[in-house]
């Protein structure tokens, strides 16, 4: 029936309709009450772990106050950027990086089958006199830094097939009383005496000289315009390698000849996938502790089993409870791929600040066995160096910690007999040189010919301040994640908990890689122009090269010890 004049006509809904709107809103309603409920208890992968109160005159914000960032807020997904931990997916064990590990290792045992002073030294006086050389020499700094100068030049004598000379002051080898070096590198006293006694002066006509290059110095280095397997000076210095990234700047050089050198031991610049432990296995030929530190390790272990993870702490003196609470969650991570192997694992405990292993021993042990080297209890020989050199290092307590010097060389070898893994966490700044090393160390004394030790990983932790702007402020190409840094890196992270390269790149060509600004800067020093992404004008540093002033420095070696 239809209402007259202007009544609008309306539609009757039938009741059964309504009802059954009435009941599926009702359904959605409560299932997405259901859902907030779960998301507001979900697990905090902190709450089992009970630091204890911390009051000190530290300010723990006087760093992570540049964050306002809340990140429980935030669980993204971009194309845009990404976190540490999508960015570490790569470096996660596999067969391929295993794989050229071990053919790495292969290679350094033929170069110095080949290159090593024993056979050398036993050459024909014309065969000497044409061999060549490099020289790596370190101060006694941080031992991370000099350790890198010492690896490069083993690099570098593979890459230029010459012999190893590790220098030495006034007779000593860096850090001698702490570390013993292989026989199969020179002394330069010992290169001196044999080039005076099959007289290469007078019978070929080759003085001792020496050419360098520092890489300090980015306008003057040679490192991506010469071809260095053409220098003819019997011994050759690159200077200023204090971390992995300036080895590797020749997987850039112009010249195909040394790029194919420099990328057979490390590898393409951007397989990151397949990146072998090279610094890792130069150590395990290289390096070992010295009988007093041997013995110092030996005390800390009392002839137990070897521990099976470390857990590396850079706090520079801070007590920040976010660093401890972020490393407790990636160390139990971590202890979660090989937990059906130990009943309780061992843990490791290394910090440049004896504070905190005191704050963090007892939630550790709510799981693991805690090991450290107390040094105050220790008697062996090697603590008798503790009043000699004390007073040297006052000015470098922040930076190394207050224990004596030698205590940091007992805490490498010790965290290097790990079998499992390396976690390394930091107030500033992850992943320092010195935890590099430990993890690579470490790394290779586990990997076996016919093993494949897919379980041992190197961790990188992050508390959320660290990542407010991404990983921008890890600064400093030391710093394992600098080649990440850039603005690629996501804003706001949560806690990561990353695998970590064992070999740092020092190029941009991998996926999520890209520079910050100060390092597009110092690239352009060395005549590169790269961009916001990490690309390189490969034209543009030919252009540089071929117009740029060519640097030499030699210097004749005559009576000064090096």
């Amino acid at each position: 029936m239809r209402s007259g004049g202007g009544v609008s006509r309306r539609r009757r809904i039938p009741l059964n309709f309504l009802h059954g709107f009435l009941l599926i809103s009702t359904i959605i309603c409560g299932f997405g009450l259901l859902i907030l409920t779960i998301r507001s208890i979900s697990i905090d992968p902190n709450a089992g772990f009970k630091l204890p109160t911390i009051t000190n005159t530290t300010d723990d914000n006087d760093y992570d106050s540049v964050s306002t960032f809340d990140s429980n807020t935030t669980d993204f997904k971009s194309d845009s950027c990404a976190t540490v931990e999508e960015m570490g997916e790569v470096f996660a064990p596999n067969e391929f990086a295993i794989k050229e590990s071990l053919r790495v290792r292969r290679m350094i045992q033929q170069h110095f089958l080949l290159n090593g002073a024993p056979r050398v030294r036993d050459l024909s006086p014309e065969q000497f006199c044409r061999h060549g050389f490099v020289l790596g020499k370190s101060a006694e700094a941080g031992f991370g830094n000099e350790m890198y100068k010492i690896l490069s030049a083993a690099a570098l004598s593979i890459m230029l097939n010459r012999s190893l000379i590790i220098g030495q002051t006034r007779g000593k080898y860096p850090f001698g009383e702490y570390i013993s070096y292989t026989n199969l590198s020179f002394t330069l006293k010992e290169v001196k005496h044999l080039w005076r006694q099959n007289d290469c002066m007078g019978k070929y006509g080759r003085p001792l000289i020496m050419r360098t290059d520092d890489f300090e110095k980015p306008g003057e280095s040679n490192v991506l315009c010469s071809n260095w397997r053409k220098w003819n000076q019997p011994v050759i210095w690159f200077q200023g390698t204090t971390d992995a990234v300036g080895i590797q700047l020749f997987l850039k050089n112009i010249h195909s000849q040394m790029r194919s050198a420099a990328s057979e031991l490390f590898g393409q610049a951007g397989a990151l996938l397949s990146r072998p432990n090279v610094f890792g296995e130069l150590m395990r030929v290289i390096v070992s502790p010295s009988e007093d530190v041997e013995q110092a390790v030996n005390w800390v272990l009392s002839g137990g089993v070897d521990p099976d993870i470390a857990l590396h702490m850079r706090m520079l003196t801070n007590r920040s409870v976010r660093a401890l609470q972020a490393a407790l969650s990636c160390l139990k991570k971590a202890l979660l791929t090989f937990q059906q192997q130990a009943a309780r694992p061992r843990v490791v405990l290394v910090s440049d600040s004896p504070s905190l292993i005191k704050d963090i021993t007892p939630s550790v042990q709510e799981f693991a066995e805690v090991v450290h080297f107390d040094y105050k209890l220790f008697n062996g020989n090697i603590s008798s160096l503790t009043s000699n050199n004390a007073h040297q290092l006052d000015f470098r307590v922040k930076d190394w910690g207050p224990a004596p010097r030698w205590v940091a060389f007992v805490d490498f070898f010790l965290a290097s007999r790990v079998k499992h893994g390396v976690v390394s966490g930091a107030h500033r700044r992850v992943g320092t040189t010195y935890a590099q090393l430990i993890a690579a160390l470490a790394a290779a004394n586990q990997l076996g010919e016919g093993t494949s030790p897919m379980n041992f990983t190197f961790l990188s932790s992050f508390q959320k301040n660290l990542l407010s702007d991404g990983l921008a402020n890890q600064v400093g190409w030391g710093h394992v994640w600098n080649r990440f840094a850039g603005p690629l890196s996501c804003h706001g992270q949560s806690n990561q908990c990353a695998h970590t390269p064992l070999l740092p790149p020092a190029w941009w060509d991998g996926a999520w890689q890209s520079p910050i600004s100060r390092d597009i800067r110092r690239m352009e020093a060395f005549g590169v122009q790269l961009s916001s992404l990490g690309e390189i004008n490969e034209s543009s540093l030919r252009s540089y090269c071929e117009n740029r002033k060519s640097f030499v420095r030699t210097a004749p070696i005559v009576r000064q010890t090096l």
